[in-house]
């Protein structure tokens, strides 16, 4: 199944992206989902839900978070219970990954090498990525090899999604599971067993590091 795990829409409020365009695109791409992860909420994508789609065709949803060592992307989370503090930037790196596994969810890093919203070479010193983003279809291929060669080192699987924002980057890039996935937890489940592996959807580069 081809996944792009990395999508942003107006409910992140940064840009106009109707969530009925996005999916239509996703569709016309012959992508079989998206997932919806909105900044700082789970909740704020809520409204997704209500958009009739093909059989066949699934849209998540999970998070794009915010912390001092850059984005995070997490998956497998019901609601915002996750946030317990007054703000939505810089937080505790380590404090959002313990607490989005206690609840049952899993932790990539978002664009890892982009700059000041990445945790660049801090990405070694970290634990608890359950997998990195190793393409994202904002990124150079050499910031998108950075990041594979990390996900080597570590031996943590690769996703990759387009970080759309608009109509013209859905499908840039995205995650071909092994298996079908017909829920946030199936994803967070295939994730973490590796089955799962990044690809670029327009050629060029390709992260092909599939976990054993």
């Amino acid at each position: 199944m081809k996944i792009d795990l990395h999508c942003h829409s107006k409910y992140s409020h940064d840009n106009y992206f109707e969530p009925e365009t996005l999916i239509r695109q996703a569709i016309r791409l012959k992508l079989d989902g998206v997932c919806l992860t909105e900044h700082y909420s789970v909740e704020a994508s809520l409204p997704v839900e209500k958009i009739r789609v093909p059989e066949g065709f699934h849209v998540f949803r999970g998070v794009e978070i915010s912390t001092d060592h850059g984005h995070l992307l997490a998956y497998g989370l019901k609601d915002d219970s996750w946030n317990i503090w007054s703000r939505n930037n810089y937080l505790n790196i380590r404090d959002v990954i313990r607490i989005v596994h206690d609840l049952g969810g899993i932790c990539v890093p978002a664009h890892p090498f982009r700059g000041w919203d990445s945790p660049g070479d801090a990405l070694l010193g970290i634990e608890g990525f359950d997998a990195i983003e190793t393409h994202n279809g904002r990124d150079s291929a050499e910031q998108n090899q950075k990041a594979a060669e990390v996900a080597r080192i570590r031996k943590l699987p690769s996703v990759g999604g387009s970080d759309c924002h608009r109509k013209e980057e859905v499908g840039r890039a995205f995650t071909i599971f092994k298996n079908p996935v017909c829920s946030i937890e199936d994803i967070a489940e295939q994730i973490k067993k590796g089955n799962c592996r990044a690809t670029e959807g327009l050629g060029g580069f390709q992260a092909d590091y599939l976990k054993d």
